[in-house]
């Protein structure tokens, strides 16, 4: 029999001081059977990170020719790409190619360093392709603020971002590998 996705209730309220963008914005996700909560609370934080209301989740996990988040234009171009994980050199250039502008959110302290070393030369060459690494143990500390209906506050200001919710607080400082 197969699992069914979890289905999460998120009111996420976002205050990007370096962009001038503050949303509050209601969430209907779903987390994949094969999705562990560490990605799913990535997911959630990448939207906050890029917060537009026109950003959407997408199927995800689910499908290969989607990637996790994006947002489209009125006449359904790509304008953001949002990838998480360590994609291959031909998935990043099909992103690339896809969309004004591409963000993949690399995680896992021992396997993304060695992905970004054999790819960065090749990713270095697209202008529209940024990376930024998420250390595990802020992907440990959002796994603790999971709960099935959530309200979030995402604070954004210089190089580092703040999580708050109702069981705990969790400071992200992003690494940005490529801009």
């Amino acid at each position: 029999m197969a699992t069914n996705a979890t289905i999460y209730k998120v009111n996420m309220n976002v205050a990007d001081m370096d962009r001038h963008v503050y949303l509050d914005q209601q969430h209907t996700i779903a987390c994949h059977p094969s999705e562990t909560l560490q990605r799913f609370m990535l997911r959630v934080l990448a939207w906050g990170l890029n917060a537009d209301p026109n950003l959407q989740f997408t199927k995800g996990v689910s499908t290969t020719e989607e990637p996790d988040l994006w947002t489209k234009s009125i006449i359904d171009d790509i304008e953001l790409w949002v990838e998480l994980g360590l994609p291959d050199e031909k998935r990043i250039r099909k992103a690339s190619h896809k969309a004004d502008k591409v963000i993949i959110y690399a995680y896992g302290d021992n396997a993304a360093p060695i992905w970004w070393q054999a790819n960065k030369n090749k990713i270095n060459t697209l202008d529209n392709v940024s990376v930024v690494f998420i250390r595990d143990e802020e992907l440990q500390e959002l796994e603790k603020v999971v709960e099935r209906s959530m309200q979030l506050q995402l604070t954004i200001e210089g190089e580092q971002a703040w999580l708050s919710a109702s069981n705990a607080n969790v400071t992200i400082l992003p690494e940005w590998w490529k801009r």
